[in-house]
C-alpha cells in the first residue's frame, strides 16, 4: 500500500468531526450503539472532569454515547465514588467475568470492557488527560460513523508533559520513537503510518474487538495494532489528529519497564509469524540499575507479558451476545 495515500485518505482532525449534530444523526440513521470505557487505577484527581464533560456533552446535550462506564483495576483513592457520583456507571474489572478470574493491568480492563458494555462500537479514554474535551470522544468516532469499512481509529497528538504545575512545551512519546517505531519500521513497515501506536485513545468497532486477543500489560496498544493488520489489514485503520494530550510525566526507568513488556508482546508475535525463530521462552526479569553515592543497586522486575483470548472464544461472552455454538 502507498502510505503517502494512505496517509492521506485515513488521517483526520477532530474538526473534521466538531459538528455532533450531525454525527449523533448518522449514527442513528446507522442504527449504532456506542459505549465509553475509561480503564482507571488511582485516578480520582482526573476523572471527575472527564466524568462531567463527557456526560454533559456527549450524553444529555448530545446523545452521541449510549453509555460511560469506568472500569476499575482496584483503586485505593476515590476513583469509583467520584466517578458515580457524576454519572458514569462503575465496575471492578475482577468483578466482571469472575470465572475468569482477574489479572492486574490497563489491558485486562479494556479486555473485561467488551463483556460489560453493550456498544457495537467501543470508544477507549485513558484517565489521566489533564486537558480533557470531547473532541478526544467524537474525533476518535467520526471515522467510524461515517466510513463502515474503517474498523480501527487510533488518536494522535501533541504531548507536552506536566511536570508539578508546570508544562513542557514538547515530549512525550519516547517509547513510540526510541523503541515501537524502529520496530515496525524493520518487520511491519506499513504501521510506521501509525503516528502514535501507544497512544491510549482509540475507538474499535465490536466485531473487531472481540476477535484478536489482549494482552493485560504494557503490550497492550502494540499487540492490538499487529493482530488487527494481520487479519485485515492497513485499510482498516484510521487516525484522528486531537491536537494536545496533557497528561503526567513518567519516568525513564518506569520507561524502561513498558518497554520491556512490549518487546515481549512483540517478539511473541514475531514468532507466531515464523518472522524470527529461537528455542525456548524469552526470558521475563528486567534488570535495572540505581547508584547512590559509591553504591550501585540491582534491581529485578518479574514482567510477563499474559494474554487474554479473544473474547469470542468465550462461552459465557457468547451465551450473552446470543451466538450460536
Amino acid at each position: 500500500m502507498n502510505l503517502d495515500n494512505w496517509i492521506k485518505n485515513n488521517t483526520y482532525h477532530h474538526s473534521n468531526f466538531a459538528d455532533i449534530k450531525k454525527l449523533v444523526d448518522a449514527k442513528e440513521k446507522a442504527n449504532l450503539s456506542i459505549s465509553l470505557c475509561i480503564p482507571t487505577l488511582n485516578e480520582e484527581r482526573t476523572i471527575g472532569k472527564e466524568i462531567v464533560i463527557f456526560v454533559s456533552e456527549l450524553k444529555t446535550r448530545y446523545p452521541l454515547l449510549d453509555e460511560i462506564a469506568v472500569i476499575d483495576s482496584g483503586s485505593e483513592d476515590r476513583t469509583l465514588e467520584v466517578a458515580s457520583n457524576f454519572g458514569a456507571d462503575t465496575y471492578l474489572s475482577a468483578d466482571i467475568l469472575p470465572e475468569e478470574g482477574f489479572k492486574r493491568g490497563k489491558g485486562e480492563n479494556l479486555w473485561k470492557a467488551i463483556y460489560q458494555l453493550k456498544g457495537d462500537i467501543i470508544v477507549y479514554i485513558d484517565a489521566d488527560i489533564k486537558n480533557v474535551h470531547p473532541r478526544f470522544v467524537y474525533g476518535l468516532l467520526g471515522p467510524l460513523i461515517q466510513r463502515p469499512e474503517v474498523s480501527y481509529v487510533k488518536a494522535f497528538y501533541d504531548r507536552p508533559l506536566a511536570f508539578s504545575n508546570n508544562i513542557r512545551s514538547s515530549g512525550g512519546g519516547r517509547v513510540t520513537e526510541l523503541l515501537t517505531r524502529p520496530l515496525f519500521s524493520m518487520f511491519f513497515p506499513e504501521l510506521t503510518a501509525i503516528m502514535q501506536p501507544l497512544s491510549g485513545e482509540f475507538a474499535v468497532r465490536r466485531g473487531v474487538l472481540e476477535s484478536i486477543p489482549f494482552p493485560v500489560g504494557y503490550g497492550v496498544e502494540t499487540g492490538q495494532l499487529i493482530d488487527v493488520y494481520r487479519a485485515h489489514g492497513l485499510s482498516t485503520f484510521a487516525q484522528t489528529d486531537l491536537d494536545k494530550r496533557v497528561h503526567r510525566n513518567q519516568e525513564t526507568l518506569d520507561l524502561g519497564r513498558m518497554s520491556f513488556g512490549i518487546l515481549q508482546t512483540f517478539f511473541k508475535r514475531l514468532k507466531e509469524e515464523n518472522i524470527l525463530h529461537w528455542e525456548g521462552e524469552l526470558h521475563t526479569v528486567h534488570r535495572q540499575f540505581q547508584a547512590q553515592h559509591k553504591e550501585y543497586k540491582i534491581t529485578e522486575y518479574n514482567i510477563q507479558e499474559d494474554e487474554r483470548p479473544p473474547m469470542i472464544s468465550i462461552e459465557q461472552y457468547r451465551k450473552s451476545r446470543g451466538y450460536t455454538a
